[in-house]
């Protein structure tokens, strides 16, 4: 009997559905040109929708002034809409807030392609409506084909107007129903002329410019094509997810090559048809060489064709640093195992065409098992960008004084020139003149280098070629060793500059590189979120030079926790664009697809736990290209690691916190659950033989179990105020009711209380009896010294000698108890002034005692200004001695 596999969904497909829980549903209806029906249709299936039940709202809806469309709005819930100001004037758009908030089952918002009026949340329409999505609301839409990103240079062609408004080609695909509203072009063209579609004067231009009937038709032809494409999109994902086996159309890899040239938005375009042709996935890389500097209108072009690649559903974006082009390419193609490479390749050029040195020849000539197209420019475009536009911009505001220089080192080339050769025949005196162009070349860069090479050129041909003082040239190989000095001299400053900005760029790296490293040790060091978020800050606006600021979640709220320069606080559309990054978990506010007319630029910090915070950058208008936004990610990265470790050091703290609280909770618990339990048992017995035989018991007898009830009611006392006492300390309350004491007398009155609690040592006093009193709490200082000399009759042995000493020590009072017992163990030396650190007894058991003693003993020191210690072994090995200073007030009895 043979076994059949049963077939497996495919783990994207599963995936795709996944993500796609919790969603609302996009229903597109695709047309190939305005007035083919799209509207009317998505309003009749709207009302056939509203009458099986479901909850139908209109959002937005454009009639145009068309009768029939306004009659299918009859009966439809229709929502208000918002007037933003807009240019001196008010204009109605779409309410997204209040469609959020009425949360409708189906919503219906006209024209996916539409341009907000500047100051709405999205600069773009279909951005409300993904939004709305986002919220679990179902939407119905409508889109021309023109509107579609990758298809807008092909409608360029068609029609020969270009159409600014566009749809990127990721969220139509993202779309689960495609409704493909058709109609032949004679039909429109008839509804055009009727006024159906635009009023009369503007149906005219319109039949004269956009709607021709080779337009109309080609036109229709794309939107079916796309449609089709779109069915056997659907096809296949739902084959995929159901486990069917099929031909897939595996292994093939896309890479896209784009630069700073005009053509390469077109060729990024041409990748995404190509790709969406033969299901393919497909990236998009430019590739930038070490020290080369491209002006702010080709950074801002390259980086506008990587954000149009991601817009069209490019897996991935990457910018390459490399000095060799090609081989970078295949290097990175190789890595990505990219099968196909789409390459631009604009006109002009012929140098390097007849040389095979163009980008397409080279990577033909290089790629092995790589297949290569080339997408070809239009004569419209812009011409390959030749090697002079590859150098460095002189920037407006670029000071003069490095041009004077180049005069002066001009001059002194001369000056020296002249010189030597009234002293010595020279051969060649231009070696002279390009020292003075390798200087200004390695000095101040290519410009004034190739100023200096100019009259480099003019000073040698005026003061040293004959006829001299003309700028005639007598003989014809002088001048053509002239014209060949000019080109040394200015290669040669081309390549000194070149090598200049090459060291400057490399500098400028490694600066940032060190600033990073730098920031990143000091991001360790800092003790808590406050002090990163301000670091951060700092570092930052230093980095950018602009204002910079990290808010951080309290609660609900977003708080402006450090911002430099100082600021208090943010505009309202910079604060609504913050709370957008942090929960939306994107960025938000200038130069995003979000709150755009804000000031500031939000990022979300993001750690493996979620979202830290948010931080936020100032453009004022200005745009960051691509090497600063990727410099100030990487600060929201290392911002948020150390958010995130701040927050895990103190969960820490609190954790060591509650489990030290909870280890003295139980140490307590035992240790009172011991030592109350010996005299609770003592006085229960001695309760209990005076009830039972008190009648019978000699007056003697009754006597001793009296008293002993009386001294371990004591000594449960003594207890009880201890753990008062460390309570008190620990709180900080301990009252001093300070007063002149006699050490004398405080040491007979300890030693009378321990000899009343059975003491057997011997106790020997030694006072100075010049000692001068001393200002403490009577009461408090007695507890101190009981509870040190209570330790030593406990721990010394009932046979040992216990000492009180006490002299004077300059301005202080030193009091000491020693014993000659066996000691403290070296490795509770250092924690005997602990809570409940005890030592054992000689009989080997930790005896009686909550291990509160020297601890209440230090905090009462301490609270009179002094110092107490431990000494120990004393003498041969042996003894104890606890030595507490006080200090001596001024003004004596």
């Amino acid at each position: 009997m043979a076994l059949t596999e049963t077939p497996r969904a495919s783990p994207d497909a599963l995936l795709t559905l996944a993500n796609r829980e919790g969603r609302g549903r996009l229903k597109i209806f695709l047309g190939a040109a305005p007035g083919v029906g799209k509207t009317y249709a998505m309003l009749q299936a709207a009302r056939t929708a509203s009458a099986e039940g479901t909850a139908v709202i209109v959002g937005l809806v454009e009639t145009h002034g068309r009768r029939e469309t306004e009659e299918l709005l009859r009966g439809l819930e229709v929502l208000p809409r918002l007037s933003v100001p807009y240019r001196g004037r008010m204009v109605q758009e779409f309410d997204l807030d209040a469609a959020l908030m009425r949360h409708p089952e189906l919503i219906l918002v006209d024209e996916y392609a539409h341009t907000n009026a500047q100051g709405s949340r999205h600069p773009k329409r279909w951005q409300d409506i993904e939004e709305l999505l986002a919220g679990g609301i179902d939407v119905w839409t409508t889109l021309n084909i023109q509107h579609l990103e990758s298809l807008n240079d092909v409608v360029q062609r068609i029609t020969r107007v270009r159409v600014r408004e566009t749809v990127p080609d990721a969220v139509f695909d993202a779309a689960d129903e495609l409704v493909l509203v058709d109609l032949p072009p004679d039909e429109l063209l008839k509804r055009l002329a009727e006024g159906k579609v635009y009023v009369q004067d503007t149906a005219a231009r319109a039949v004269n410019n956009f709607f021709r009937p080779n337009n109309l038709v080609a036109l229709r032809e794309l939107a079916l094509r796309r449609a089709a494409e779109r069915i056997d999109s659907d096809l296949l994902e739902r084959m995929q997810g159901g486990g069917v086996e099929g031909p897939w159309a595996a292994g093939e890899r896309i890479l896209v090559c784009v630069g700073a040239d005009q053509i390469s938005p077109a060729v990024v375009r041409h990748a995404k048809r190509l790709a969406e042709a033969i299901g393919a996935p497909w990236l998009a890389a430019t590739v930038e060489r070490p020290g080369e500097s491209l002006g702010p209108e080709q950074r801002h072009r390259a980086d506008e064709t990587l954000q149009l690649a991601a817009r069209l559903g490019a897996d991935e974006t990457k910018t390459l640093v490399a000095g060799d082009m090609v081989q970078e390419l295949l290097r990175f193609a190789r890595f990505e195992n990219v099968t196909q490479i789409v390459v631009g390749r604009s006109r002009g050029g012929w140098w390097s065409e007849l040389l095979g040195r163009s980008l397409p020849h080279q990577l033909v000539h290089h790629a092995e098992d790589i297949a290569i197209h080339v997408v070809t420019a239009k004569d419209g475009q812009t011409r390959k960008m030749r090697w002079w536009n590859r150098l460095p911009r002189m920037k407006p505001d670029q000071p003069w004084t490095p041009f004077l220089w180049s005069v002066l080192a001009v001059g002194g080339a001369i000056m020296v020139g002249r010189t030597m050769a009234s002293v010595v025949s020279l051969p060649n005196v231009s070696m002279i003149f390009l020292v003075a162009v390798l200087f200004a070349a390695v000095r101040f860069g290519i410009w004034p280098a190739v100023v200096s090479s100019i009259l480099s050129f003019l000073g040698y041909n005026f003061f040293f070629i004959d006829p001299v003082y003309t700028f005639t040239v007598a003989r014809p190989h002088e001048l053509l060793a002239l014209f060949i000095f000019l080109g040394a001299a200015v290669l040669t400053s081309a390549l000194a500059g070149r090598a200049r900005e090459q060291a400057a760029a490399a500098v400028s790296r490694a600066r940032a590189t060190r600033r990073l490293y730098e920031f990143t040790r000091r991001l360790s060091s800092f003790p808590n979120a406050s002090a990163v978020a301000e670091g951060a800050a700092v570092e930052l606006s230093g980095y950018l030079n602009r204002p910079a600021t990290i808010l951080l979640p309290q609660g609900d709220v977003l708080e402006l926790a450090a911002s430099w320069p100082p600021e208090d606080e943010l505009d309202t559309a910079s604060a609504s664009a913050a709370r957008w990054a942090y929960e939306r978990d994107e960025a938000a506010g200038a130069g995003t697809d979000t709150l755009p007319s804000a000031r500031w630029l939000f990022l979300p910090l993001r750690s493996s736990h979620g979202r830290v915070g948010v931080m936020g950058v100032a453009l004022d208008g200005a745009a960051l290209d691509a090497e600063i936004r990727t410099l100030t990610e990487t600060v929201a990265e290392l911002t948020a690691a150390a958010l995130e470790r701040a927050r895990l050091t103190r969960e820490i703290v609190a954790a060591n916190t509650v489990a030290e609280s909870e280890r003295v909770r139980n140490t307590l618990l035992a240790s009172i659950s011991h030592d109350f339990r010996t005299p609770l048992a003592s006085i229960l017995g001695a309760a209990t033989s005076l009830i039972d035989y008190g009648s019978k018991l000699p007056e003697h007898a009754r006597r001793d179990l009296l008293e002993q009830v009386k001294d371990e009611t004591e000594h449960l006392d003594r207890m009880v105020r201890n753990l008062l006492s460390m309570t008190r300390v620990e709180a900080g309350a301990l009252e001093l009711r300070r007063d002149w004491v006699d050490v004398r007398e405080a040491f007979d009155r300890v030693v009378a209380l321990a000899r009343r609690r059975g003491a057997t040592q011997a106790f020997r006093l030694d006072v100075d009896p010049e000692l001068p009193f001393v200002q403490a709490d009577p009461s408090l200082l007695d507890q101190a010294l009981a509870n040190i000399v209570g330790n030593a009759v406990r721990y010394a042995g009932p046979d040992a000698q216990v000492e009180l000493a006490a002299r004077r020590d300059g301005e202080e009072v030193v009091l000491s108890v020693t014993d000659d017992g066996s000691g403290i163990p070296p490795a509770l030396l250092s924690k005997v002034f602990e809570k409940f650190a005890r030592g054992r007894e000689q009989d080997g058991d930790g005896g009686e005692g909550t291990g509160l003693g020297l601890a209440i003993a230090k905090g009462i020191v301490n609270a009179h200004g002094g110092a107490i210690a431990a000494e120990s072994p004393v003498a041969n090995g042996h003894g104890t001695r606890i030595v507490i200073r006080l200090p001596l007030e001024e003004k004596r009895p």
